[in-house]
Formats: structure tokens, C-alpha cells, sequence
């Protein structure tokens, strides 16, 4: 399968150039204009999965493919990607103006863990629409990230960061108020937040991945040290799916990326996901999908 896209390869391709801060140990973080890409027809970035994470702010009608969704932008927003999600942008019309910054896992690591943040959530909503006032807003954080990181502040990366996460927490402000009965901090809020990370967490798959272990409701009930029924009672609680319903959908997820994205055999993918049949996937992918795996494969996009 295609390797995942680091930073080194993003800063070679797209400027033919490495920063000689990339590797340093508290992580790295860089800001830019879309301004290279305004006025043309912008094609379409690789879909494919990156080691870094990404914010864009853009203007202009496209499609945003992630994971087996597409979203249609019609005019403008910001759209957070992850290192778990292969995405893709496709410019309908000529982009207006737009930035992105770009930042590792380890430029917050001692600052809490941005994965919990429901834009990185793997049910999160990653894409968000903006009005002109909410555009304006992030371009203007935006802004304040240009001329701070062209500063000589010796704490500088600090200013940056809070800036970063000022734009995560204003995104997130723009999501409808959880109006659940359930208090976001209960058991089995815990509980199904830890599911899903442990869930997560067995992708993407590479070639030098193991086969996934947590293949069901008891293999993630033992690793969380919970009841399998009290597992179940608090997933189905939290996200009104069953337990195997969210793994069936995870596994389905992956297979058709693999099967559209990689070179791999069907025999190879379905062991990958952990079926010892290749008849066992066809089944399960068929049942879940409507269609064999080899006639997804084949079908055009």
C-alpha cells in the first residue's frame, strides 16, 4: 500500500526544499498562503493518508473527499486533516484566497492531546462551511501566524500554538450545542471515547503493520478491562450504534480505501483486516457494501 506522505516529502515537493528545524525534538509547525494557487485551476491533491496534520482555510467552490465521504464547499471553510484520513481536494472554480498551517504530533505533545478534540474525533465533523464573518475571522488568525512566525520572538512557537488552537476551539464553537440528556464526562462517555480510539488506532495499515487484534466486541471489552455487556450498553448508549455495527463500519471504511488506493490482492487486504478466509471478507464485504470487493475495486469512481 501507498506510504503515508511526511513532512520531508511535503516540503520537497511542494518547494523543493527541507527546513533545517523540521527534526527538531519539540516538533514542528509551519504556516503559508494559498497565494501560489489563486487565479488556476488548482488540480487535485493526491488522496492519500500524511503523517501530519494539516488546517486549511480556503475560498472557493470544491470537493472535499475523505475517508468515504465528499463534502461539497460551495464558497469557503476550514478543514482539519489528520494522519488517520486519507483526503483529497478537487477545485471546481478558481480559488480566491486561502492558507494552511501544518504541524506534527510532537509540537503538542506536552500540551494535551489535540485527538480529543471532537474535529479529530473519528465520528467528528472535519470540514466546516463558513459566512464571510466567520472566514474573516480565521483569515485574520491567519495573518497573526504570517507575521509571528517571520518574528525574531524568542517564544515565538508558543504564540503560534495558541493561535492554533484558537482556531480548533472557535470551529468547534460553530458546531450545533450538544443537547444530550448524558453529561459528555459519564462512564460511558469514557468508556465509548476509549473504544474509539483503540478502534482508530489499529489504522492506517501499512506494510510493516501488524494484522489488527481487536477484531470484536469482546477483544476491545478485554482491552479496556470493562464487561463486554457494559461495553456494549455504553456504546449503543453514546452513539445509538451497536458495537459490532461501529467495527463492521470502521473495517468497511478501510477495505474501500485499500481497495482503491493500494496495490495490494484481495487475499492480502482481507488478512490485513483480520479474516483467515478470503471468502470470510467476501461475504462480510459484500453484505455491508452491496457489492464483492473485486467489483468495488473495478468500478469507477
Amino acid at each position: 500500500m501507498e506510504k503515508l506522505n511526511n513532512l520531508e516529502e511535503f516540503y520537497r515537493d511542494k518547494f523543493n526544499w527541507i527546513p533545517e528545524n523540521l527534526k527538531k525534538e519539540w516538533g514542528h509547525f509551519n504556516v503559508f498562503k494559498l497565494d501560489p494557487y489563486i487565479g488556476i485551476q488548482a488540480k487535485p491533491t493526491p488522496y492519500r493518508r500524511r503523517d501530519f496534520y494539516k488546517i486549511t482555510l480556503v475560498k472557493g467552490h470544491g470537493r472535499l473527499f475523505y475517508a468515504n465521504k465528499m463534502v461539497d464547499v460551495k464558497k469557503q471553510a476550514i478543514v482539519f486533516s489528520n494522519p488517520l484520513i486519507p483526503y483529497k481536494w478537487e477545485s471546481i472554480e478558481h480559488l480566491n484566497s486561502g492558507y494552511f498551517c501544518i504541524f506534527n504530533q510532537d509540537f503538542f505533545q506536552q500540551f494535551g492531546q489535540i485527538n480529543s478534540y471532537s474535529i479529530y474525533q473519528p465520528t467528528g465533523n472535519p470540514v466546516f462551511e463558513l459566512s464571510d464573518d466567520s472566514y474573516a475571522l480565521f483569515a485574520s488568525l491567519y495573518e497573526r501566524m504570517l507575521v509571528e512566525i517571520s518574528s525574531n520572538y524568542i517564544h515565538k512557537y508558543d504564540v503560534l500554538r495558541n493561535l492554533a488552537f484558537e482556531i480548533m476551539h472557535s470551529a468547534i464553537k460553530l458546531e450545533p450545542a450538544n443537547t444530550s440528556k448524558h453529561s459528555p464526562h459519564s462512564a460511558n462517555q469514557r468508556i465509548s471515547t476509549l473504544f474509539l480510539e483503540l478502534l482508530e488506532r489499529q489504522f492506517p495499515i501499512e506494510e510493516t503493520h501488524p494484522v489488527i487484534q481487536l477484531k470484536n466486541a469482546s477483544d476491545f471489552a478485554n482491552q479496556l478491562s470493562v464487561h463486554v455487556n457494559h461495553l456494549n450498553r455504553a456504546i449503543k448508549e453514546t452513539t445509538q450504534k451497536t458495537t459490532s455495527q461501529i467495527i463492521a463500519e470502521r473495517l468497511i471504511q478501510e477495505a474501500k480505501v485499500m481497495l482503491k488506493f493500494s496495490d495490494w490482492n484481495i487475499t492480502e487486504i482481507a488478512f490485513a483486516l483480520g479474516f483467515n478466509e478470503v471468502s470470510y471478507f467476501n461475504n462480510f464485504f459484500k453484505k455491508n457494501s452491496g457489492l464483492s470487493p473485486l467489483k468495488f475495486r473495478n468500478t469507477p469512481q
